[in-house]
């Protein structure tokens, strides 16, 4: 084998539940770091680190937050800390698995974490947390450099700037293609999702260990009430959580000179890194074409089928993101009604953001981290892991198994494929008729409806928004498949059903 050939050799996680913390994220970071190192049963491994890549941080402003850890640590570290998006620790591990197979570093550090239940309890009460402040100045060794991507300007114009007004969209365009009734599909929907809560119950490092039927998940409630139609809040991310993890990864080399056995090692046979176009100019609501070619490009990179793969992980914000993914990676979910079981292939493993806990873009850090103890515990099995940033949007995928894969990792981003299969023009402003392809109903926190907004197509083809308040079209909204309904848009997007 080549000694240069990255391997996993340890993961742990950290779950703050005390209702009085006030750690900051390194510092749950820096508990989950320390679990990782005592997970690889070795000494003073992370003495040997080279690097610390750190997931982007929404709970606090950290400018460079692996000089934190790095200090904490007493070590000295080059750091990496990209833009946001759900997609970067599996994107991390690719750039790392690189990084260590061309010789650049031995020892690397793949960390993040939030403590967004304690930022937001301590704005509630009013009260300024300690935490640490760095000099604008600071600056980590490398970052992707990208802006934050938060919308097309014609999205941002009609206010649709949330991944809860987004996700919707692609959920109804599902449920139109599917050629259910809305119940049929809100039962397999709910009965998927299901399956995630029961998985998260089983999860020690769950952030919840409730269990849910599908009706008690897709039936709006006081306590589950709607957020964009057809989502309740069962059916969206939890971000309201404390939650880090912590992975090490080095060479072969490395590990069998830190005395690691080989009963702990996990290996990257694959990783691929992917972007769809932002969601107005993609082609359609019920596709992504980055996943279907990066997606399907990490597992032919690894020699193996989505057949071969006994391990998955999709990543699971909402209900259509996981649709989407299947249907590229060619998942089998859907079931014939009535339900009298549980889905055949679990579709994850470690619970899903909206139980397991969905904290802001580490979510996937959780699943790897869950996903290495699954393998060593199934020693030989493959496994896939697919992440997801923004708005089905930014992607990267991941194959692992307890065995190498012979000739080493291998890695490729294949954008020029992606961005070959075409995108839609977008009008920023337009006034005049359309027709709509995707839409949702907003609901405020007392469960009341209050706008519409629709992505339709003008009769030249064009994607325009449309939104509207008017009682009638949002109830028209809720209850019907309005795909293909005809709409007149109006100044500033305002929109009338036909």
């Amino acid at each position: 084998m080549d000694p240069r050939t990255p391997v996993i050799i340890g993961v742990g996680q950290y779950v703050d539940r005390d209702a009085d913390s006030d750690h900051e994220p390194t510092a749950l970071m820096l508990e989950a770091v320390r679990a990782a190192a005592l997970d690889t049963g070795a000494a003073d491994v992370l003495g040997a680190t080279q690097l610390i890549a750190v997931v982007p941080v929404v709970s606090w402003r950290y400018r460079d937050p692996g000089a934190v850890l790095a200090e904490a640590l007493g070590i000295t570290a080059s750091t990496w800390y990209p833009t946001v998006g759900g997609n970067t620790p599996q994107m991390l591990v690719n750039r790392l698995a690189c990084a260590i197979a061309q010789g650049e570093v031995d020892l690397g550090i793949v960390t993040g974490g939030e403590a967004y239940r304690t930022r937001i309890t301590a704005r509630k009460a009013g009260d300024t947390l300690d935490w640490t402040k760095q000099d604008e100045g600071v600056a980590p060794d490398w970052s992707d450099g990208g802006p934050m991507s938060i919308g097309h300007p014609a999205e941002l114009a009609r206010g649709i700037v949330l991944p809860t007004q987004a996700y919707p969209l692609f959920e109804n365009a599902i449920w139109h293609a599917s050629g259910r009734t809305k119940a049929d599909h809100l039962a397999l929907v709910g009965e998927m999702w299901a399956g995630f809560s029961r998985v998260a119950a089983a999860n020690p490092n769950a952030w919840r260990h409730d269990s849910f039927t599908a009706a008690e998940i897709t039936t709006p409630t006081p306590d589950n009430r709607l957020v964009g139609s057809p989502y309740t809040k069962r059916m969206v991310s939890n971000p309201d959580v404390n939650m880090a993890t912590g992975m090490i990864m080095c060479s072969i080399e490395r590990a069998r000179a830190l005395g690691v056995t080989s009963d702990r090692w996990v290996f990257p046979h694959s990783g691929t890194d992917g972007h769809d176009f932002l969601m107005s100019e993609r082609p359609d609501f019920t596709s992504s074409p980055a996943i279907a070619v990066a997606g399907n490009r990490a597992l032919e990179l690894a020699g193996v089928s989505i057949d071969d793969v006994a391990h998955l992980d999709l990543y699971s914000c909402f209900p259509s993101a996981v649709q989407i993914a299947a249907k590229e990676l060619a998942v089998p979910i859907n079931q014939p009604l009535p339900i009298d079981q549980p889905l055949a292939r679990p579709l994850t493993v470690y619970g899903g953001l909206g139980f397991a806990g969905g904290p802001w873009n580490n979510p996937v850090g959780h699943a790897l981290a869950t996903m290495v103890e699954v393998l060593r515990n199934d020693p030989g099995s493959v496994a896939l892991v697919t992440a997801n940033g923004g708005n089905v949007e930014k992607h990267a995928f991941g194959v692992y198994s307890t065995d190498p894969l012979p000739g080493g990792f291998r890695h490729e981003e294949p954008q020029g494929e992606i961005d070959g299969l075409g995108r839609v023009s977008v009008l920023e402003s337009y006034e005049g008729p359309a027709r709509i392809e995707a839409w949702t109903v907003m609901h405020e926190r007392d469960g009341s409806p209050v706008r519409a907004h629709a992505a339709c197509r003008t009769p030249s083809g064009e994607r325009v928004w449309g939104v509207t308040s008017d009682g009638d079209h949002m109830t028209r909204a809720i209850d019907e498949d309005l795909v293909g309904v005809g709409a007149i848009i109006g100044t500033d997007g305002g929109m009338t059903f036909d």
